[in-house]
């Protein structure tokens, strides 16, 4: 174990010293940094909607709402960005660790704590919109990504797994400033979620909360493991692979033995994703949500393959585009597969 004084200068740590440390010995101040500046946004959405609520939030192991707390447990990786380097070492990606994508969960998981400071769920008129939130978490969901009965947000189509995530997600669309939901989700049977969150927020702006208790459930202050062991149980508990697109992947780009000294394929693909993501926009005319699911699925295998640039950036960026596409269409068709079982 590091001394103490080493402690202090634990950014400076290699990434099998820093696995060592348990996340009781990190030093993190959610008031503080990146978080503290999204949150203080977060409260200001709300109270521009006329919410007298504020989720209380604190860094701990992972991202979630706790059952009976009105508060948001952030990812301990999000306050620094050493620790964003190890968590894409050790993960592949950093959920949130863009500041559009943090917003985008803190806004779900305002929805949490906002159903939870309100006793939303127990109201017979938001069961008979979203379900029964008693109906049992699955452990695996199959979405159908061509589904117009749900928003699209975060990713992964979540709000289809369970009814609590499909009010979270409902909200979190509502509640973006300038939001033109009404346009974008005319015709969708998804649109009546929007109009009743609407009318729901509406009645209770203005009302203080329920239930105000500020705990905190599993603060990294109060955890005595360190962070390989919870790497190791993640790793363990989340399969990375999916190897469908290797094949195309392999042709666009090339695998370290044939260009040991290539750029990498995913950082490239990262810089280029504005512009292919507006390409495909104007083209295909497809949701931005799909193709942004395809960008994510790209650019996390090509990290884990190591893939290096094959070609010119130009011919790169072109065939990447292609091949984005391609996965887009993928998607769509297992869609209609699955809506055909």
């Amino acid at each position: 174990m590091p001394s103490r004084n080493r402690i202090r200068d634990w950014r400076r740590l290699d990434d099998e010293s820093l696995l060592a440390l348990r996340f009781c010995d990190l030093p993190l101040d959610i008031r503080r940094g990146t978080v503290a500046r999204h949150v203080q946004r977060l409260h200001r959405e709300l109270a521009a909607r006329g919410i007298e609520f504020e989720p209380h939030v604190w860094f701990g192991v992972e991202w979630f709402s706790p059952d009976g707390v009105p508060g948001i447990s952030v990812p301990f990786y999000l306050a620094d960005p050493r620790l964003k380097r190890l968590e894409r070492r050790m993960m592949h990606e950093v959920e949130g660790g863009e500041s559009k994508w943090l917003i985008r969960i803190l806004r779900h998981e305002a929805g949490h704590a906002i159903d939870t400071a309100y006793g939303l769920r127990r109201r017979a008129d938001w069961r008979a919109v979203f379900g029964p939130a008693s109906r049992r978490y699955p452990s695996v969901y199959t979405s159908r990504p061509g589904s117009r009965r749900f928003v699209l947000h975060i990713g992964d189509w979540y709000a289809q797994s369970h009814p609590t995530e499909d009010f979270a997600e409902t909200f979190a669309v509502w509640m973006q400033p300038r939001a033109r939901w009404r346009r974008d989700y005319a015709g969708w049977p998804a649109l009546r979620k929007l109009e009743y969150v609407d009318t729901l927020m509406a009645e209770i702006a203005g009302r203080p909360p329920k239930r105000r208790n500020r705990r905190r459930i599993e603060p990294i202050d109060q955890i005595r493991e360190t962070l390989g062991v919870h790497y190791r149980r993640k790793l363990a508990r989340y399969d990375l692979t999916d190897n469908r697109h290797d094949a195309r992947l392999v042709r666009v780009f090339a695998t370290p033995k044939r260009r040991p000294a290539g750029a990498s394929a995913a950082r490239f693909l990262r810089e280029i994703r504005p512009q292919i993501e507006r390409l495909l926009n104007r083209r295909a005319r497809m949701h931005p949500y799909i193709i942004e699911h395809a960008m994510t699925a790209m650019i996390l295998r090509a990290q884990q393959l190591d893939l290096r640039l094959a070609r010119d950036r130009r011919r790169s960026k072109r065939d990447a585009a292609r091949l984005v596409g391609l996965v887009v269409l993928d998607v769509l068709r297992r869609n209609r597969e699955h809506s055909a079982l």
